[in-house]
């Protein structure tokens, strides 16, 4: 499918729980999406994980026709973190489409709540990635608890699910369709519908039966020891 598929709008707020890989999605959509788009900026506002950080691929990012600004690191710990000033041009540049990474809670979302009013002015979709594996959101009234919390954090409303379920190098096709199955379980619960289903290209042809699209990914973010 075509990254445009999933973005829609200008702004795409990429948020999830802690380790369900949505710097890793956020980073191959920005990617993507910079193929089919000019002037793309991808934001780096999670200020929870301090492991995958898509600052760690910028070189990659830039060969790819993605610009990157971030957070300070020095900051991380802070109630409110240090911005890059850049990150005013996302929203009074509309000319600029926009993908932002924050943090994996409703601790880490509160960084976007001083944006609440550009936002709103904004064609922007706010996506909920979701990864079955994780033990708090591993049931649809766990996952839908975190979802709220982010959306009453930065005063939005989550217009998207994401089923990125998997292993790290263990995942299957069967993992992935575990996931699909608790995005529906999740999306029935919320009325928030499913945008897609993230998969590794090399299990794509397993995933037919989904009834939404599968956006298929290369893993960009590796671990600091690998």
């Amino acid at each position: 499918m075509r990254a445009a598929e999933i973005c829609s709008h200008r702004i795409t707020i990429v948020t999830g729980h802690y380790g369900t890989g949505k710097t890793e999605f956020a980073v191959n959509l920005a990617m993507a999406l910079a193929e089919e788009k000019p002037n793309l900026m991808l934001a780096d506002l999670d200020i929870v994980n301090p492991y995958f950080r898509s600052r760690e691929r910028k070189g990659l990012l830039a060969d790819s026709g993605v610009r990157l600004i971030s957070s300070s690191q020095a900051c991380s710990n802070a109630d409110v973190p240090a911005l890059p000033a850049e990150l005013q041009a996302i929203f009074e540049n509309r000319e600029i489409t926009g993908v932002l990474d924050i943090g994996g809670d409703p601790v880490g979302a509160r960084v976007l709540a001083r944006f609440f009013f550009f936002l709103l002015k904004e064609d922007y979709q706010l996506i909920y990635v979701l990864n079955a594996n994780r033990p708090e959101v591993r049931t649809a009234e766990g996952a839908a608890e975190y979802l709220r919390g982010i959306e009453a954090t930065t005063g939005l409303t989550c217009t998207g699910i994401v089923n990125n379920t998997h292993l790290c190098q263990e995942t299957t096709a069967e993992e992935i369709q575990k996931g699909a199955v608790l995005a529906k379980e999740l999306s029935d619960a919320t009325g928030i519908p499913i945008l897609c289903h993230v998969a590794e290209e090399k299990f794509v042809t397993e995933l037919t039966n989904l009834p939404e699209p599968v956006f298929p990914i290369s893993i960009r973010m590796k671990k600091p020891w690998e």
